[in-house]
Formats: C-alpha cells, sequence, structure tokens
C-alpha cells in the first residue's frame, strides 16, 4: 500500500529548529498544544498557526489519528520549492537507452534481442498509481568506437542519426528530438528499433568506448534539466583510445599478497570522477555486461555502485539459453519502484549517532547519503556509534529522511521513524539480538575493508570478533559451566554458521579458478543488499521436492545445506538469489522424472535444459509455482540448472552446500565452530 502523503501547502513540512527533524511520533505536545519538544534534541519549539489543535486529557492532540505524521512510523511530505534543485519543480525524470553495437553483439543477435523487447516493454514505463500514461521520456544512443545519437521526434517520418566522433570531448548533438515522450513518437521509435539491427548488421568494428558513453547520457539529462536512467549494453574491455580506457589487468600471481586488494578498486582514477559527476546530476547508471571474457567489473561497476544503479552480468552470453533471464531482469529493472536524484539524511536522540552506512550510494561528507536514484530493491545499512548515556526510559530514537524526485516528477520527502528500546541488561541485548542483520552488516563492512586491508586481515578480524560476542555472552550472562562446553545465545544460534559462510564467499577466498570479475561482481552486489537478500545470498535455501504434498499449498520445509542431506532417490532444490539448481539423484523415481520432464528415465533427462517443460500434471504445477514464488521475491532472475548426480556440473552445485567443506579449501561449519570454540576458551582464559 502506498504510504499517505502529508501536503502543508507553501509552508512545507514542519522541523525542529535547532536539529532539523521533521514532524513525528516522537514531539511531544506542551502548554495546550502551542508549543512542542523534540524528542532528538529537547529543543521547544512554537507550533506554527495552522497546525495548532488542542491536547485531551492525557495530553496527546485531539487530532492525533488523523495525522499520518502524528500517528505513523512511515509517511511522506510534499516538499516546496526550497528542496529542489535551484529552487525549481523537478521535471520527470527520463531513461536513456545505450547499446552496444559491436561486432560480437550484432553477431550474437543481442542488439535485435533488445529491441524488438524494448518495443513492448516502452509500454510499460512506470507510473503514478492515478496517472493514465507514464510521464518518463526516453533517449536512444547506440556505440562502438563512437557514439550515434538519434531523433526521433514525433513531427519526423523517419529517425535521423547524429554522430559524435570526438569521445575525448563528449558533446550532445540535439536537445530538442532526443528525449520524447513515447506514446506521442510511438512509430518513429518503433521504426528505429526496426533499423537498428540492420543499420549495424555489416560492422566489423569490435573495439568499444565506455566512459564516454556515460559523460554522453549524464550531458543529455544535464541538458534537459532532469534526473534519469541509463541503460547500457555493453560487452567487452573498452580497449579504444578515449577517456576510461582500460586495459587487462587481471593477475593471478596477485591472489593472496599484499597487493590482491588492488583487484576490487578501479585502475584508473576517472572513473571516480565521472561518479561524482552523474550523481550531481541525479544520473543513475543501470549496466547490463555479456562478457565472454575478462571486462573489469571492478572499475565498470563503480559508476553503477555510486548512483544507486544496479549491474546485471551475462557470462557467455547465449541467445536460447540466456534471453529469458535476461529479459526476465530488464523488464523487472524497467518496471521498478524508483525515486531519483535522492539525499538521505538519519537523525537520533542523544547517546549515539550514526557513523557509516553502506550501499549503492556516494557520500561527499559524512552525513548525507547521495543516490541518483533508489529503488525498492535497494537497502542502506547504517552503523550506529554509541557514544554517551542512553535513557532507558526514552529509549533510542532513529528518523530517516528521504528527499527524492517521484516517477511523475514531485519532489518528495519520506520519512520513517523509529524508536528503541534500551536496556541496562547485557542479556536483554543478547536476546533479541538479530543474527540476519548482524551477518548483513558484518558482509557490508568485510566487503568495503577488501578495498584497503588484506584479506587474510579482515577474514581474522570477522572470526575475532564472531569470538569475542560469544565470549562476552559467556562471561557475563551465561550460568556457569565447564570450559569445555560451547555455548551460544538463543537468538544467535545461526551467527556460526552465516559467519562461516561469509567468510567462505569467493570475495574473502582468493583462488585462481574462481575469476576476478566474479568476485568483484558479488562484492558489488553485497553492497546494496537488504537482510533478506544477504540470508538467502549465503545460506541458500535448499527444498526436497521428491516430498511435495500435492494437495497443499505449503512448500516443503527447507533441509540444511550438506551433502548428508540429499539422498539417492530423491530431488533437491537450491535457490541463493542468484543462481537456482535442480539436483536429480540416480535412483529419482520415474514418476517423479517422467512428471517433470516428460522422459522415462533418469538417464533420458537433458542437463542441458535451462527451463522444465511446461507439462499439464500436479507435480509440474506444483513445482513451477514453487519455482515462481521464490523468484517472485528476489531482485535477480535466477536461471536454473539442472544437476545430475556424478555428473560434471554437479562440481558447481556443491559449492553451495555451504555447510561442507569446501573444494576451495573453506572450513566445514563443525570445523569452524571448533576454531571459534577454540578461540573463545582463549579469550576467557
Amino acid at each position: 500500500t502506498p504510504l499517505y502523503v502529508v501536503n502543508h501547502g507553501e509552508t512545507g513540512p514542519i522541523r525542529c529548529n535547532r536539529c532539523k527533524a521533521y514532524m513525528c511520533p516522537f514531539m511531544q505536545f506542551i502548554e495546550g498544544g502551542r508549543r512542542y519538544q523534540c524528542g532528538f534534541c529537547n529543543c521547544i519549539n512554537d507550533v506554527p498557526p495552522f497546525f495548532f489543535q488542542h491536547l485531551d486529557h492525557i495530553g496527546r492532540r485531539v487530532d492525533h489519528y488523523e495525522r499520518p505524521e502524528l500517528s505513523l512510523g512511515s509517511y511522506e511530505y510534499v516538499a516546496t520549492l526550497d528542496y529542489c534543485r535551484n529552487n525549481k519543480p523537478p521535471k520527470p525524470p527520463a531513461y536513456i537507452f545505450m547499446i552496444d553495437v559491436s561486432y560480437r553483439n550484432i553477431n550474437s543477435g543481442l542488439v535485435k534481442l533488445i529491441c524488438d523487447e524494448l518495443k513492448t516493454l516502452l509500454d510499460k514505463l512506470p507510473r503514478e498509481e492515478q496517472e493514465e500514461s507514464s510521464a518518463i521520456r526516453v533517449g536512444f544512443v547506440t556505440y562502438n568506437k563512437v557514439l550515434h545519437f538519434f531523433n526521433v521526434k514525433s513531427s519526423l517520418a523517419q529517425p535521423q542519426m547524429m554522430v559524435v566522433s570526438d569521445v575525448g570531448e563528449v558533446f550532445v548533438p540535439l536537445l530538442d528530438g532526443f528525449l520524447v515522450n513515447f506514446q506521442e513518437s510511438r512509430s518513429v521509435v518503433i521504426n528505429l528499433l526496426d533499423q537498428i539491427p540492420e543499420m549495424f548488421a555489416d560492422t566489423n568494428e569490435s573495439e568499444t568506448v565506455f566512459a564516454p558513453v556515460i559523460q554522453a547520457g549524464m550531458e543529455a539529462l544535464k541538458a534537459a534539466e532532469c534526473a534519469g536512467k541509463l541503460f547500457i549494453f555493453h560487452s567487452s574491455l573498452p580497449t579504444a583510445e578515449a577517456p576510461g580506457k582500460l586495459r587487462n589487468r587481471d593477475d593471478k600471481k596477485l591472489l593472496n599478497t599484499d597487493k590482491e586488494k588492488t583487484l576490487f578498486q578501479p585502475q584508473v582514477n576517472s572513473y571516480e570522477a565521472l561518479s561524482r559527476d552523474c550523481v550531481a546530476n541525479g544520473c543513475c547508471v543501470n549496466l547490463f555486461l555479456f562478457p565472454n571474457q575478462y571486462v573489469d567489473v571492478a572499475s565498470m561497476g563503480l559508476i553503477t555502485m555510486y548512483t544507486g544503479g544496479t549491474l546485471y552480468k551475462y557470462n557467455n552470453f547465449q541467445l536460447d539459453a540466456d534471453s529469458t533471464q535476461f529479459l526476465s531482469d530488464l523488464r523487472k529493472d524497467i518496471e521498478k519502484k524508483t525515486g531519483f536524484d535522492a539525499i538521505m539524511r538519519v537523525r537520533t536522540s542523544t547517546g549515539f549517532r550514526a557513523t557509516d552506512f553502506f550501499g549503492a550510494i556516494y557520500m561527499n561528507n559524512t552525513t548525507d547519503v547521495e543516490m541518483a536514484a533508489v529503488d525498492c530493491d535497494k537497502a542502506v545499512t547504517v552503523e550506529f556509534k554509541h557514544d554517551d548515556k542512553l535513557n532507558e526510559d526514552s529509549g533510542a530514537l532513529i528518523q530517516c529522511a528521504v528527499l527524492y524526485t517521484s516517477i511523475s516528477g514531485q519532489r518528495r520527502l519520506r520519512i520513517h521513524n523509529i524508536g528503541l528500546n534500551c536496556s541496562s541488561q547485557l542479556a536483554d541485548v543478547y536476546k533479541t539480538c538479530e543474527t540476519d542483520a548482524l551477518i548483513n552488516f558484518f558482509a557490508k563492512s568485510a566487503f568495503k575493508a577488501v578495498l584497503s586491508q588484506p584479506l587474510k586481515t579482515v577474514r581474522e578480524i570477522l572470526v575475532n570478533q564472531t569470538a569475542h560476542m560469544l565470549a562476552c555472552y559467556r562471561k557475563n550472562c551465561a550460568s556457569p559451566s565447564a570450559v569445555s562446553q560451547l555455548i551460544l545465545p538463543d537468538a544467535m544460534k545461526v551467527l556460526p554458521v552465516y559467519m562461516n559462510c561469509l567468510l567462505k564467499s569467493c570475495v574473502l577466498v582468493g583462488r585462481p579458478e574462481i575469476p576476478t570479475d566474479e568476485r568483484a561482481y558479488h562484492r558489488q552486489l553485497v553492497m546494496s543488499m537488504g537482510v533478506a537478500d544477504t540470508q538467502l545470498f549465503f545460506y541458500p535455501q535448499l527444498l526436497p521436492i521428491h516430498s511435495l504434498d500435492l494437495k497443499s499449498d505449503a512448500i516443503p520445509a527447507a533441509v540444511r545445506c550438506s551433502e548428508e542431506r540429499l539422498s539417492e532417490g530423491g530431488a533437491f532444490l537450491l535457490a541463493n538469489g542468484l543462481s537456482m539448481f535442480l539436483w536429480l539423484g540416480v535412483s529419482a523415481p520415474p514418476e517423479l522424472i517422467q512428471g517433470l520432464f516428460n522422459v522415462p528415465s533418469f538417464a533420458h533427462i537433458s542437463a542441458e535444459a535451462t527451463s522444465l517443460p511446461d507439462l499439464d500434471n500436479p507435480f509440474s504445477k506444483k513445482l513451477k509455482s514453487i519455482l515462481e514464488h521464490i523468484q517472485s521475491q528476489k531482485p535477480y532472475t535466477m536461471k536454473l540448472i539442472i544437476v545430475k548426480q556424478r555428473e560434471q556440473p554437479e562440481m558447481l552445485f556443491r559449492q553451495f552446500l555451504v555447510e561442507d567443506k569446501s573444494i576451495y579449501g573453506g572450513a566445514s561449519y563443525v570445523d569452524f565452530l571448533c576454531c571459534v570454540h577454540k578461540e573463545i576458551c582463549q579469550l576467557l582464559s
């Protein structure tokens, strides 16, 4: 359900004079309702005359339940011109589609696939609930070593192409006719999308540029005075002479040395500067990568990360095997609920403060979290420091305010308020600890640390912190027992298993078999994940599907991710938010195989398939509905991989059985528990 929107007209939101917190349920009205005391800084403020209301017998305003900002945790304010760029109302955002038309992309059929899909997708651009059509304007650019801009003005019979060959100083060759309303320019745009694959059909240009493409998109948004998103479809390392040119620097000799961290850093500084400009102009970059070799994700993905965009990667893209996954990602992304040109501020009551922020964000100073765009799948993790006395009666208050431009071009403030209990008893803290949120935080802080510290140090710190948390519990909260016993607080029973999964993730384990790009990609994805997403990513869901109850709607209970849970006569589904596997035991029942694959036996199953056939039987329908359910809750589309027991792809599947010893040398859960226990004993002795 959409949030309530509060509109105070010209006066704008009511804020505390001292700390600038917004009116919320934590403000205490006094003096018959004429003044209020701020819950964050205790400053006493006058209530503006238009907002005055009498208090009832318990000192609460009579209109308490009629005003979202007094009675709800989350709501929105309509912002006034003071909250807009240059004090002018914003224009609706724009989406610019930028397609790499180099030889490989034309040859693989990718360019045609994108153009065909856009013809139907542009009808589904996001719009406000009450609006007939989307206010988002669209523009189109193709590129290889040079850039081609297209004029798709509705009055033209044919689209017009303009070439920018000076990639060192990119400019936008046209203003009028570049960004258009799709409904008005429909015939010209469809015409263009039909022509692009033919226009470049005979190309043999294999070199590409990359930074100038982003620069051009940003300049176009800047000239149009609006925020927006660039959708870039790119496939190779940008080696052409141009700003942001990259070389192949993938060096396995750096693994497990102090220089390994450089593999996660961008190889040239220009990408950081370009990111800063993009954020300043509200330009978000979404990058769809189709690599078949090293493309330096650490450099190319940086702008996506800093601008609140999303990075998608399809290795060795094959039209027939991978189109479904890519198109599903593209559709989801275009239809996503998004806020543009956003800035976030977190305020707290006295005694603690926000000190660090992790996510797809950019920070120019220590308090303002800037996001060229923010969507429903991005999460910002905030670390707070407790640096003064907290009050058990009033608790700890947090207000998070996000100023953004909506899809229709309205400037809004989204406010979230939360009050947390404070306790002087350590046992209470352990009792109410949220392990899944802790893991999200530890993953993000470790993945941030790999940029500046050796991986060995980062891993040691994680083990150390785990041991410290548990030793502190044992020393101060647990009832006395033999030293040889490992004691875990109830709410943290699964902390060691998740921590071990984090330590075994490919980002923190440098092995020559794991591609550098894959590590940089995972690092970037995790940095913007929410709690539920990191939970599944580090500890996948494993479902026994041979025991499906066809009569009920329930999904079978998940089992632990370990090889000993698999059975030769079973079939299991494993999902972690990026990958999905259907594992089949050698003696899986023939009726199950017939029901799912329409073939008589295990031997007849093709492991090449990336989806299940559409069959009209209860078993197939039930499994399909489970697949859809798991998929619907996750931002990335998972490609299904079919794994037959004792065949080659099983090696890949085994890496996801996270409780077992990893083939890359990561500890099993039991071994890790012993290691943590030893550390705890040392700390306590």
